[in-house]
């Protein structure tokens, strides 16, 4: 039963050679591209969605963060379309390996704090410190203030992982259920299987709401730093 419940969080392989690279490529390639100078409405309809979202982000940074708004865009992109892409049956979700989300969120925290102890040294020393601290105190909430801002990277890729997993782990679970009282329970199995409707589709709103929430703290990450 433990390999049936989580065979479907293991990385799969082709001949012996880890598929994982295939599988981080693909969604890109079904993002619709244009040649002609009037687009349809699909692409109409994606370029509003991305002016829309870059918008509601960038509004809130200064030139120097508005730098990375492609890299943003970019990102909340490529990880509803992976979580998107891991709802269908028998696919396999790079968001729910740790690893990944730590090799996203590591490398974006990185550049965003470097930037800011490159252009605002002295405000990003201050975070540090709060203004009126207690001198007894200034020791245990500087190491505070250091754990803290080292272990946004880890709550990032955490937090992705868990939601993305335990909404998996719930459908196969109730799914399992639905399939089991198919021949014992007519009634019964009609209500399971509506729960397994509605959790699908919660499961599809929240792995949009993951791939916007993943990519707005690294943008307040990066609004904090420039």
């Amino acid at each position: 039963m433990n390999e049936n419940l989580f065979a479907s969080f293991i990385a799969p392989t082709i001949l012996g050679l880890p598929a994982a690279v295939l599988i981080i490529l693909f969604p890109p390639l079904l993002i619709p591209t244009s040649k002609y100078l009037i687009n349809n409405r699909l692409i109409t309809t994606q370029q509003w969605l991305i002016k829309l979202t870059s918008k509601q982000m960038m509004t809130m940074h200064n030139t120097k963060g508005r730098t990375w708004s492609i890299m943003l865009v970019s990102l909340i992109i490529f990880i509803a379309t992976t979580n998107l892409l891991g709802l269908l049956p028998h696919s396999f979700t790079p968001t729910t390996q740790l690893s990944m989300n730590l090799a996203m969120a590591i490398p974006l925290w990185a550049g965003a704090v470097i930037m800011g102890f490159r252009s605002k040294i002295k405000n990003a020393l201050a975070h540090f410190l709060p203004q009126g601290t207690p001198t007894p105190l200034i020791p245990m909430l500087v190491i505070i203030e250091t754990i803290s801002l080292l272990i946004q990277p880890m709550a990032l890729a955490v937090r992705l992982t868990a939601n993305i997993t335990a909404g998996h782990l719930l459908m196969h679970l109730i799914g399992s259920a639905t399939l089991a009282m198919s021949t014992i329970n007519l009634p019964s199995t009609l209500i399971i299987f509506t729960i397994l409707i509605l959790l699908t589709i919660l499961e599809i709103a929240v792995a949009l709401i993951q791939a916007y929430v993943f990519t707005l703290l690294v943008s307040l990450y990066l609004h904090d730093n420039t």
